[in-house]
């Protein structure tokens, strides 16, 4: 599993991690930063990004 964060396109709003059943999203100052060893590729972050800048490849 993959998660690809476009940090260019990302407004750093937090969505992606609230949602995020497994905590595998943080949010680190400026940037989201994805721990992919808990990620389950559920893509409930990748439908919530308002801008688009999530990907999960399964």
């Amino acid at each position: 599993m993959s998660i690809d964060i476009n940090r260019y396109k990302c407004g750093y709003c937090g969505t992606c991690v609230g949602v995020c059943p497994k905590g595998a999203l943080d949010l680190i100052e400026t940037w989201v930063e994805a721990d992919e060893s808990n990620c389950i590729a559920c893509g409930i972050c990748e439908r919530v990004c308002p801008v688009g800048a999530i990907g999960v490849m399964k």
